[in-house]
């Protein structure tokens, strides 16, 4: 028996002897063509070359291409598991000439590898044509020896293939093999032809028109050929079987399906377990395709196909989850074939688990409620879509699964009224919006979100990208086109650049396209959390709603803000580290220049904290650790020791970003939708460059890194050189000189300080010495005017005043620059009967000013009017002289 991998093996060797460059298979996410899911046909990766947009170093070409259909108008996902040949994953096997040979050299190649390379019976092959296709004709009868009743003419478009409404096009020929007459049906174009006797296995397209609004206007200059064969279907023809779950690899998966279950393969479970196969090999290489599980887009279309299988798994009665058993039969099938398999196991068996984890529970709590709301109804009635939505909003249910659980009962869904009570939701949803903040207003960004869906963003893996317009809007309204010169918001339906959120800065970059359109992004938003809302300039050609354009991230920038953003996980670790687990985040900004980090923690760190907290993220950046994302459930993720951002909004599923290397594990584990580098390497350098305070209990830390903390680092140095230069001494030495210079700028302050005190107190600045004490009543007092005298020399006179009268008052006011300082001293064996208090405010009232304080010793105040100074002494000895003796 021919193996699967065999046959590809063979396909792909027969094509390269015949001097076709051998073309990896392309990812199943499409980055030449927006308009599509998922790569659906093995020419999809080639379509710019086949339009002439893309110039490859070969004219000929043969690949093995993985194709998934189930979403879109290409969703065979229904009939998945029911019929012999629908398939969500599958492969496509094909060769190409771009402007080489066409039809003849094509049909030979095709009969060669079918007839004498495998050995198919002749007479079990027969051929199609476009019903205008006479070349084609003649040449099947020519090269094959087909007589004419099996060369036949389609007139449908079945036989006609095109790009699309404008470009390529041409005639198809297509070849089918007969099962035998035990199977019913009969040829393509008979009555019969919806049988299952005669299969399609090739499709030969001869690309030799171009057309613009289906209509063709051209020949094209070099005719090219795109060809396709279903490998599944090619190998159940070469391993003598009708049914494609009857070839090798289903068999092994299905055969583990059944172990793993312990139920049997066949009978009441054989759908199961072809739903099971063929969904497992479709999530499996998505997920290594970089798709992981999410509420829109591919990441839905990837959770819908998963939870389908997962159904079937419960239906067999598997006790415990399923999925992520079978994916070592898996690799082992496919993985010498397709490398990233083997790769991404780890990834895909650890997102399967989770999934079916979560999602038995939600399984058997729908379920259990589906059967109480179909109790007593029969066969062919409808379940109201009320109830249906209801399963979904509240119990989370999906709509798909309700109707599949309840297709095997023979009862239907009534989809118009689950759509109402889901437009009834989304209603009630913007009535409760409270405004996004942006230009526009928040209809608009439902408006397109509810029509077009959310954006689906494709810049986690790369800085580029192509997407089709969904949106302009223009001065606060929609518009349908945009012109150059304009400032304009454009929305694609996917998209690399990432929506400002979780402080992280938007992307800037480039959209270009057809029309000449070049438009600058200088800023992306994310309105609603759901739309990515490129903020351009229009600065060449135009732009309509439809249009495909590519979208480049400025790359370097994105780098720059990416280290940044990671650099902070690192920072939050590292702070709770060394100061302590109390120490949470409050808020951050992520920009490309430099990176804000607010936290909680009661006072300023010190030096030697901030040396400590830099040194280990410097320490991790060396580990050079690989950054890892896992998808969970933020409960999960908490549970499992991540940290949740603050400020975050998180839905059902989360990124859990990993990086670092920590005693056991890693050293950081967040909560975190944003872009991070690769590697902790990548950061290069992290320098902080400043540590405050926000507000009560709240610090904030802002650093560098890579370029700017090494141009920061330089420039301080030079800083240095210069301020070393202007010292005289060398850079190393600077620390020492500068404490010198300070020593002796203290030492000669002091030394003036002794100098004008010395100079006002023998009146050579106009001050009055006193004459010596005199008496107030029964008290000696001692009273002086110094002038230029700093005040704060005034206490420490006082108390020599004090010293020298043994008993007594002293007041001394000190004029400097226009204004007055009055000090006032009272003994000790006074203090109780004399208030220097009292005594300093008459003073003080004196010179114009208000209030005194101190100690009944001791008490000091000041004024604006220092020509006032002999009158605030005066003011002192009334005041004193009033005091009962």
């Amino acid at each position: 028996m021919t193996s699967t991998n065999d046959i590809r093996r063979g396909f792909l060797d027969y094509f390269a002897q015949a001097g076709h460059a051998p073309v990896a298979s392309a990812p199943l996410v499409p980055h030449n063509d927006p308009t599509l899911m998922f790569v659906n046909a093995g020419m999809v990766p080639f379509k710019n070359v086949f339009t002439g947009l893309e110039k490859r170093p070969y004219s000929t070409a043969t690949s093995s291409q993985k194709c998934v259909r189930a979403g879109g108008k290409h969703n065979d996902l229904d009939n998945v598991g029911y019929t012999a040949r629908h398939h969500t994953f599958f492969e496509m096997l094909g060769n190409f000439s771009f402007g080489d040979y066409f039809k003849e050299q094509a049909i030979l190649h095709a009969w060669t590898l079918l007839t004498k390379e495998w050995g198919l019976p002749p007479e079990k092959l027969t051929a199609t044509v476009y019903h205008t296709d006479d070349q084609a004709f003649d040449l099947w009868r020519k090269i094959a020896g087909l007589p004419e009743e099996r060369i036949i003419r389609i007139p449908t478009k079945d036989n006609f293939w095109a790009m699309g409404s404008d470009g390529p096009c041409g005639p198809c020929s297509e070849i089918f093999y007969d099962h035998g007459d035990h199977i019913w049906g009969g040829p393509p174009g008979s009555p019969e032809e919806d049988g299952d006797r005669f299969v399609e296995i090739w499709n030969l397209v001869f690309m030799q028109h171009l057309q613009e609004a289906d209509v063709i206007v051209s020949d094209l200059p070099k005719p090219s050929i795109d060809t396709g064969m279903g490998l599944e279907r090619i190998a159940a023809v070469m391993q003598g079987v009708h049914d494609n779950y009857d070839t090798d690899t289903f068999r092994a998966l299905i055969a583990e399906s059944g172990a793993m279950s312990r139920t049997a393969t066949d009978g009441a479970h054989k759908a199961s377990h072809r739903v099971i196969a063929d969904h497992l090999r479709s999530a499996g290489f998505l997920i290594a395709d970089g798709v992981l599980p999410a509420n829109e887009g591919r990441g839905y279309v990837l959770r819908r196909i998963m939870r389908r299988a997962m159904r079937h798994a419960h239906i067999i009665g598997a006790k415990d989850p399923l999925m992520h058993r079978l994916v070592g039969s898996l690799v082992s099938e496919m993985g010498a074939a397709y490398p990233e398999l083997v790769r991404a196991q780890p990834l895909i068996e650890e997102t399967l688990l989770r999934e079916e984890t979560r999602f038995r529970q939600t399984l058997e709590k729908g379920l259990r409620l589906l059967d109480e709301a179909t109790a007593g109804m029969g066969e062919g009635d409808t379940l109201p879509g009320e109830t249906a939505f209801k399963l979904y909003d509240t119990y989370g249910f999906p709509y798909d699964l309700t109707e599949d659980a309840l297709r095997s009962q023979g009862l239907g869904v009534d989809r118009a009224g689950f759509d109402a009570a889901m437009a009834e939701q989304k209603a009630a949803a913007r009535a409760a919006w409270k405004g996004s903040g942006d230009k526009a207003s928040d209809d608009i960004w439902y408006d397109i979100a509810d029509s077009e869906g959310g954006t689906e963003f494709t810049g986690y893996l790369s800085t580029q990208g192509e997407g089709q317009i969904v949106g302009i809007v223009r001065d606060g309204a929609k518009v349908e086109r945009a012109e150059g010169g304009e400032t304009v918001v454009l929305l694609t339906n996917q998209t690399p650049f990432y929506g400002e959120s979780g402080g992280q800065n938007g992307d800037a970059g480039t959209i270009t396209g057809g029309n000449g359109l070049i438009a600058m992004v200088e800023d992306t938003s994310k309105p609603l959390g759901r739309l990515h809302a490129h903020q351009a300039r229009i600065e060449a050609g135009s732009v309509k709603l439809g249009d495909t354009v590519a979208l480049s991230v400025d790359a370097e920038r994105r780098d720059r803000i990416r280290a940044n953003h990671s650099a902070t996980h690192l920072l939050h670790a590292a702070l709770r580290k060394t100061l302590g687990g109390h120490v949470t985040q409050k808020g951050s900004m992520v920009a490309e220049d430099r990176l804000r980090f607010d936290f909680s923690h009661p006072e300023a760190l010190t030096a030697a904290q901030i040396a400590t907290i830099e040194a280990d993220v410097n320490a991790q950046v060396r580990h050079n650790v690989e950054v890892t994302t896992r998808l969970m459930s933020p409960d999960d993720a908490v549970a499992a020791g991540a940290m949740a951002l603050f400020g975050e909004k998180y839905g059902d599923e989360v990124r859990v970003l990993s990086m670092g290397k920590g005693d056991d594990a890693f050293f950081s584990v967040e909560l975190c939708g944003g872009t991070h580098v690769r590697a902790t390497g990548d950061i290069a350098l992290f320098k902080i460059i400043s540590e405050s305070a926000v507000s009560s209990g709240i610090r904030r830390i802002e650093a560098l890194t890579g370029e700017a903390a090494r141009l920061w680092l330089i420039d301080r140095d030079e800083r240095l050189r210069q301020a070393a230069a202007a010292l005289r001494t060398a850079p190393d030495d600077v620390p020492a000189r500068i404490v010198a210079l300070v020593e002796q700028s203290r030492k000669l302050e002091r030394e003036l300080a002794d100098a004008k005190k010395a100079l006002a107190l023998g009146g050579g600045g106009g001050s009055a010495a006193p004459a010596g004490p005199e008496q107030v009543g029964s008290v000696a007092f001692l009273g002086q005017v110094i002038q230029g005298l700093d005040p704060k020399e005034l206490r420490g006179l006082v108390d020599q005043n004090k010293a020298v009268l043994g008993s007594g008052v002293s007041a001394i006011v000190a004029v400097l620059d226009g204004r007055a300082s009055i000090a006032v001293g009272v003994t000790a064996d006074l203090a109780g009967s004399i208030s220097a208090v009292d005594l300093v405010r008459a003073g003080v009232e004196t010179l114009g000013g208000k209030g005194g304080g101190g100690r009944p010793d001791m008490a000091q105040g000041g004024g604006p009017d220092g020509d006032k100074a002999q009158a605030a002494i005066d003011a002192v000895k009334v005041a004193l002289a009033a005091v009962p003796a």
